[in-house]
């Protein structure tokens, strides 16, 4: 607090300079005692308006440095967390303004878990966001270590002796600090008086009272061990006299390099006495004036001014005109004189000692004999011992002369208001007035009399009597529990307070005085008495003050929290005002607003309509202030649908002089639009696409990642979607609800897929689609539609999001097909009625599951027109024998039916044997293998086919010639009439080359390594497999490099 107000003048300065806005805080970090008093400054600067800017003070706790913890807001009473909820009410903690843009936060009694980081914020005020909005500083708290002791005791000095006394001052704090230590002398009541101190600093300074003193060496402080100081005051005064203590302070430098006084502590006072040695005294007379009336008092004060009277001795003595009135001895029992003996029988008159140097003469009631010249005398007395009183030294003050003077019997009365118009249920006052004033001893009597309006005739309403009592009148008994009488002390002036005036009260009023004077023996005599003007009161109905606040606000708040509306009333007609409020809420789909709540001005509540159906009986929560002009009404577990405009409708009663309540005034406040959203959506789903290849019958997985989502309670409902190769639109898989329920799609209902699936969350968020035996029908692309419930106030499930996933796009291959058939050709000739083998060989299968299926075909030759020429010749292609891959047999066709036999020697060769061979059985055979492989729900289909090698079978009759024998052997027919012809070529063609070049004898004309080069083509060649027509062979040019 020292240096803030400087360092605030700065900021400000600072603040002023500045184009952003600019939040600074105390400079941390702060250490502090437990148990001590903080406070903490944050000033914003760089705003533009308006001129009140609102603070939020945090925490963050050691233990949670990430954690935000809410302490006080200016603007919010809501915003403290549970923890600090009740030191903010009772204001343990606060924030103090100490202008528009600067605060301080206090906390009155530091506690160790307030230890921490401070985070001041500032909402933001301005049209946008420019510079920054909150500021952090460091709070350590740390234990109040310091002590200070001193021995409590009681010492009894003679002026001029000397004082010592000692004080210890310990501390253990871990950090630097330095402590001070100053002594004080107090009297009773009285400030304490700094005797000396030493500083921080350790610069020894007196106080202004001990500052001479302390110069010429009479106080002294000096240190007399690590921890003990020494306060010494040589040559004491009596002024010295008193409780002396010590105070000690630990101090801490702060960053800003000030010092703060962390602690302040005292130690317990020893009470010196100082008894003077001066013997002498003076005496001094007193009374408050010195002129009187009969009847009134006088009181004369003896004063005796010495040192040390409670240990002396005195006697005192009264004297009227010289003449003794009465006289105290040292026993301070008074004697009097016959005459004033009598007057004090009669508690006319009192001789009494008021403490050890005051004497008091009193006269309750003074006569016109009494005036003359008083004086006292003192007279100090020594005792003997023998016990007996010798008078030493006598002194009397000047005398005092007073006089006494009759009472006059000539006065006026007035009567007098200053409210002759009032409202119901206000007060008016009516006074009394007599002139001159009488003093109170004076019996005077006043009596008020009444007459209503309307009436002609005064009647007694009241009456002060003259020995101080009140009497009431019959008449107006109903006047008496709302009407007070008083009368002045100084004077005799009377004055009526009726409250809560009712037409009742309406009238003209006047009051009668009467001067009475009591005798000696007691009985009354009436000396005067005057009555005063006519007074007229009326009595008006109060004119309305009511003002409710117009003010218009905009709040939007996410649902599940309270929707806060005040209805603030601003001014009232009377203090005793009583409200109903009616509670309205306005929505666009609405010609006028709804009742939600009306409170009546007697605390009742009363739920309107709108409050009925829509539900909101459970969820409203009304307050109002202590004050009485606040008035909040609290929504609960805000829903969407209560969004709207909310109004109050305040109306004022008042309570009737006849006790009956009327209303007096209505109006409307400013509207509140409220608007209550849904949570922000951050429901968001992986949307990373993928591509999945799997073979048949394996296992495949399909991942659904939520990375985030609006609440940690919500639900998620899960629906997994394919689109398949040849389908326009995507088609439902399965889907698990937010209950766990899994429903599954048309296509895994009307499907095999339905036996296959398997749906798990192995963590929150994450969801699996497992797919069984994987076959090709599963191929397409996957997503998944995630869908977020919330439960909202009214405790049902919403939806509140849904997001989709990226494409996973799943491809189920069937194995790559490895059949391989054995493609050799091979040439057979068999007789007449044998038979003949058609292996089928196959040298590698692309599992071991497969079946085959095995076709042998017979390949012929067709004529046509007689000849067998090259472009004519066409193809036959019959087949022989089938097999299916379930081993079921094709009919046999006419001509081979009977002789056939198939056998399977193994899982890979197949054979077919031709019996009873005949010529027609002639040509090139071959077989063609299907294989077929089993899906994953056991339908077959064909993987791959392959076609063999061609078989020459030549069937023998049994007079077969030899041009018919080599005809019908193609190997036989190549090797005796193709063969020779381009053997022969060749020898001809190198023999020329060779003669050539050694003719020309020229390097240039050999081939590498000296070889001739020659290239000639493969001879094509036509034949008719009938040999009825020789073959006819043709060698296409070739060319010699």
């Amino acid at each position: 607090m020292r240096t803030l107000r400087p360092q605030l003048a700065s900021l400000l300065l600072l603040g002023m300079a500045l184009a952003q806005r600019q939040v600074a805080v105390q400079e941390g970090p702060l250490y502090r005692t437990e148990g001590s008093h903080v406070t903490l400054w944050c000033k914003v600067s760089g705003y533009q308006d308006p001129v009140e800017q609102n603070f939020q003070w945090s925490i963050y706790l050691p233990s949670a440095p990430e954690r935000e913890v809410q302490i006080v807001s200016t603007v919010d009473p809501s915003f403290p967390y549970a923890i600090y909820t009740q030191r903010v009410r009772s204001r343990g903690i606060y924030v103090e303004r100490v202008q528009g843009d600067a605060v301080l936060l206090h906390i009155t009694e530091l506690q160790d878990r307030d230890a921490g980081e401070y985070e001041c914020h500032t909402p933001n005020t301005d049209k946008t966001y420019f510079g920054s909005y909150s500021a952090k500083m460091n709070l350590v708290v740390i234990p109040d270590s310091l002590r200070v002791t001193a021995v409590p005791q009681t010492l009894n000095k003679v002026e001029h002796d000397s004082l010592e006394l000692k004080c210890e001052v310990s501390k253990s704090t871990a950090q630097h600090s330095h402590v001070s230590i100053a002594w004080y002398r107090q009297r009773g009541s009285e400030a304490p008086v700094e005797v000396i101190s030493l500083s921080r600093d350790f610069v020894l300074r007196a106080g202004s009272a001990y500052a001479q003193r302390q110069a010429t060496g009479d106080v002294r402080l000096d240190k007399v061990g690590e921890t003990t100081s020494k306060l010494t005051i040589y040559n004491l005064h009596p002024s010295d006299q008193g409780e002396f203590y010590c105070e000690a302070a630990e101090w801490i430098q702060d960053p800003d390099k000030s010092w703060y006084a962390m602690t302040r502590k005292r130690s317990q006072g020893a009470i010196v006495n100082v008894q003077a040695t001066d013997k002498e005294f003076s005496v001094r007379l007193e009374t408050e004036k010195r002129t009187y009336i009969v009847g009134e008092p006088v009181e004369f004060r003896c004063i005796l001014e010495a040192q040390n009277v409670p240990d002396r001795y005195f006697s005192i003595s009264w004297a009227f005109n010289s003449s003794l009135i009465a006289s105290l001895g040292p026993n301070a029992v008074p004697v009097l004189n016959n005459e004033f003996a009598q007057r004090e029988a009669l508690g006319q008159l009192k001789v009494a000692k008021e403490s050890d140097n005051v004497f008091v003469l009193k006269i309750y009631r003074l006569r016109l004999e009494d005036s003359g010249k008083y004086n006292c005398r003192v007279t100090e007395r020594e005792k003997t011992v023998t016990g007996d009183f010798i008078d030493k030294e006598s002194k009397r003050p000047k005398n005092i002369p007073i006089t006494v003077l009759p009472l006059k019997a000539g006065f006026a009365v007035t009567a007098i208001s200053r409210t002759p118009g009032v409202t119901y249920n206000e007060s008016f006052d009516l006074q009394c007035i007599i002139k001159p004033h009488y003093p109170s001893w004076v019996p005077v009597s006043v009596t008020w009399r009444f007459q209503p309006a309307g009436s002609t005739e005064f009647h007694d309403l009241v009456t002060f009597t003259r020995d101080g009592g009140v009497q009431w009148g019959d008449r107006y008994a109903g006047f008496r529990t709302r009407t007070a009488i008083e009368k002045v002390e100084s004077s005799n002036n009377v004055r009526l307070s009726i409250s809560r005036a009712s037409d009742t009260e309406a009238g003209k009023y006047q009051c009668v005085a009467e001067l009475w004077r009591k005798n000696y023996n007691s009985s009354w005599t009436r000396l005067a008495d005057r009555t005063s003007n006519l007074l007229e009161i009326r009595v008006l109905r109060p004119v309305t003050k009511l003002q409710v606040s117009k003010s218009k606000r905009s709040i939007t708040l996410v649902e599940n929290r309270p929707i806060p509306l005040n209805c603030s009333v601003k001014s009232q007609t009377s203090p005793d005002s009583h409200f109903a409020v009616l509670w309205y809420v306005h929505k666009p789909s609405d010609a006028d607003g709804k009742l939600i709540l009306k409170t009546t001005h007697s605390s009742a509540f009363e739920y309107g309509t709108y409050a009925e159906e829509e539900g909101l009986r459970g969820r409203l929560q009304f307050e109002r202030s202590a004050s009485g002009g606040l008035f909040s009404l609290t929504v609960q577990r805000a829903e969407v649908r209560d969004s709207g405009s909310y109004y109050c409708h305040v109306e004022e009663w008042l309570l009737s002089p006849n006790h009956a309540w009327y209303k007096l005034a209505e109006e409307v406040s400013g509207r509140t639009e409220v608007t209550v959203k849904q949570p922000d959506n951050r429901l968001k789903v992986n949307q990373t696409h993928k591509n999945i290849t799997v073979l048949e019958n394996q296992w495949v997985t399909l991942e659904c990642q939520v990375s985030s989502r609006t609440s940690p309670s919500s639900q998620l409902s899960v629906e997994w979607y394919v689109w398949r190769p040849g389908h326009p639109e995507k088609e439902a898989v399965a889907q698990l609800s937010r209950q766990s329920t899994l429903r599954y799609g048309d296509l895994a209902v009307l499907g095999d897929l339905r036996s296959r699936l398997h749906l798990e969350s192995p963590s929150p968020g994450l969801y699996l689609l497992s797919i069984q035996n994987a076959t090709v029908r599963d191929s397409g692309a996957y997503d998944c539609r995630v869908e977020e419930w919330l439960l909202d106030p009214s405790d049902r499930w919403y939806k509140r999001a849904e997001d989709l996933s990226g494409l996973i796009t799943l491809t189920v291959k069937q194995p790559d097909p490895t059949l391989q058939v054995d493609t050799a050709t091979a040439n057979l000739t068999v007789q007449e009625k044998e038979s003949f083998p058609l292996d089928c060989s196959i040298l590698s299968r692309s599992s071991p599951e497969s079946h085959f299926a095995v076709t042998w075909y017979n390949l012929r030759a067709k004529e046509v027109g007689g000849r067998t020429e090259e472009e004519e010749e066409e193809e036959e292609r019959e087949a022989v024998l089938s097999v299916g891959p379930d081993a079921v047999f094709s009919p046999e066709a006419g001509r081979w039916e009977g002789r056939l036999r198939f056998q399977r020697l193994s899982a890979v060769l197949f054979r077919l044997t031709v019996l009873q061979a005949g010529g027609a059985d002639t040509g090139n055979y071959s077989c063609r293998v299907e294989e077929w492989l089993a899906d994953p729900n056991g339908v077959w289909y064909r993987l791959a086919e392959e076609e063999s090698g061609t078989v020459a079978v030549h069937v023998q009759d049994a007079g077969s010639t030899l041009q018919s024998v080599i005809c019908s052997n193609d190997a036989l027919f190549y090797f005796v009439f193709f063969y020779p012809f381009p053997i022969f070529g060749i020898l001809i063609i190198t023999i020329l080359l060779v003669r050539f070049k050694s003719r020309n004898s020229s390097k240039n004309s050999e081939g590498k390594n000296g070889v001739p080069l020659l290239w000639i083509k493969e001879p094509h060649l036509n034949y008719s497999p009938t040999c009825l027509e020789p073959p006819v062979l043709s060698i296409h040019p070739g060319t010699i490099d």
